[in-house]
């Protein structure tokens, strides 16, 4: 697939995710007080848990305690007890303070615009940076996870085998213009029409643009 297909699948998935829900996260961020702050938390939080659980988990945490310094100021306990039943808790939690500490302590309570003292925080991985970059500063950034990297493949545009592949792939091939805007996009499709098992390709407006590469059943 060449650049020039994927501008027009790009086009069209933009106005077509508009009918559905957007990922938690990103209704997290457009509705934020601190940008970076609130979207590495719901980004910390949502790792392996349903967006429904992650958007409440993070408006009671963050209603709780809003800033690096006040859920530095609490106990592991506290937060398990708030953030309550995303995936990992206590996990996550122990995470969270670590992190919050090391914010106010090393940062003055501010996210740190910058990648890899991002990934030098407790529970961050490259997609939670990637997504503080591209959703809390606007920065340019291709954050990916799992739909990202199926979805990627599945259209022949990548030929990877993890995320992270995915993500340094995307980054030589994908124009720029399109990077803060790709996860939100492919996640949103990815979760309502092109989902993981048996992907509704009779309902898809891209279907005449996607090879379904290695795809084995569809609807």
């Amino acid at each position: 697939m060449d650049n020039a297909t994927i501008n027009k699948i790009l086009i069209i998935l933009k106005k077509e995710i508009k009918k559905w829900k957007v990922p938690a996260v990103g209704i997290m961020a457009e509705r934020a007080a601190d940008r970076p702050f609130e979207t590495l938390v719901s980004t910390i939080l949502s790792l392996r848990t349903k967006d429904k659980v992650t958007g409440a988990a993070s408006r009671r945490l963050l209603g709780r305690a809003p800033t690096a310094e006040t859920i530095a100021a609490l106990s592991a306990e506290e937060i398990e007890r708030w953030i309550y039943p995303v995936g990992f808790y206590r996990t996550k939690a122990r995470n969270l303070l670590k992190t919050c500490r090391i914010l106010a302590e090393e940062f003055g309570g501010k996210v740190p615009r910058d990648m890899e003292a991002l990934l030098g925080l407790p529970g961050v991985g490259r997609k939670t940076a990637n997504l503080v970059l591209t959703l809390g500063f606007g920065d340019y950034g291709i954050c990916v996870d799992t739909h990202v990297h199926r979805i990627s493949n599945l259209w022949g545009y990548v030929r990877t085998r993890t995320p992270e592949e995915t993500e340094f792939a995307l980054r030589k091939k994908l124009p720029k213009r399109h990077w803060i805007t790709y996860n939100d996009i492919l996640v949103t499709f990815g979760q309502n029409l092109c989902v993981p098992v048996s992907p509704w390709c009779s309902r898809c407006p891209i279907t005449p643009y996607c090879p379904k590469t290695g795809l084995k059943r569809s609807r």
